[in-house]
């Protein structure tokens, strides 16, 4: 039985999870990832993913969290120099798909309705019919994001995760519920209001945000995630954006790099 199966289908995961789920677990997480002694677990990492170090500001490291969001030099990640395009934000597995009142799309295997992921329906409403551009980290992936736009950014909203166990069906079974932790902010462009998110593990991972008061600009960079899976979700309204061919909507995963244009802005 997987790991998975064995903490959603059983009474003894099940009690398991309302322990790894308490805040001190992501303390001790948090700790364990920073500390000295996981530097050690940093050169296995990199054999065992066939990471490519050559762009990295430094190549010796403190803690596995400090390999971990590591900063490439501006050369490694170049942006786009078209104006008309929109530019990834990060490095990963990008898959595009439709926004409908119960269209549903995978983040971090949990299934979302666009009003679910945002918890404020009368927001999604304003991009129905818009698109949303999923962004999957993998562990051997660069996890620094940047905006792919230019534009004027709302509040940061903050949504934590948890589970859901529900009332018991049939045979005993009891289903689990559970929601990422993530957090959003609006971004005000030239063409379109966006969604820019980011969406961490549910037991361990974090999110870290850089300030951004004012204006910013396409390609700056606006934060990391620590150790524990990540992914970057970019919203765009009906009409605003048009996915170049590479990128078909419907779910199918095309690698990108942060920088590279992955559509054509159609209001200016």
């Amino acid at each position: 039985m997987r790991a998975a199966e064995l903490l959603y289908g059983t009474a003894p995961g099940r009690l398991l999870l309302r322990g790894l789920t308490r805040p001190w677990f992501s303390r001790l997480g948090e700790r364990v990832m920073d500390s000295r002694l996981s530097a050690l677990a940093v050169p296995g990492f990199i054999r065992r993913h066939d990471i490519d170090m050559s762009g990295c500001e430094k190549t010796r490291f403190s803690s596995f969290n400090d390999f971990f969001t590591r900063a490439l030099v501006p050369e490694a990640r170049p942006i786009d120099p078209d104006p008309a395009a929109l530019i990834s934000p990060c490095d990963g597995l990008l898959s595009l798909w439709p926004v409908t009142a119960e269209g549903r799309f995978p983040v971090k295997g949990v299934e979302y309705t666009l009003a679910e992921l945002l918890r404020d329906p009368a927001l999604a409403e304003q991009f129905r019919g818009g698109m949303v551009w999923l962004f999957r980290l993998c562990p051997e992936d660069y996890h620094r994001y940047v905006w792919p736009a230019d534009g004027d950014p709302g509040p940061t909203v903050s949504i934590p995760g948890v589970f859901h166990t529900v009332q018991p069906l049939e045979k005993g079974q009891r289903p689990v519920y559970r929601e990422n932790t993530r957090q959003y902010r609006t971004l005000k462009t030239a063409f379109c209001t966006a969604v820019m998110m980011e969406v961490g593990a549910l037991l361990v991972g974090r999110i870290v945000d850089l300030p951004a008061e004012g204006p910013v600009k396409r390609g700056q960079e606006k934060g990391y995630f620590a150790f524990g899976g990540s992914t970057v979700i970019f919203i765009t309204q009906r009409g605003a954006v048009v996915p170049d061919s590479l990128y078909p909507p419907g779910g199918t995963e095309t690698p990108i790099r942060q920088g590279q244009r992955v559509g054509r802005i159609l209001r200016n």
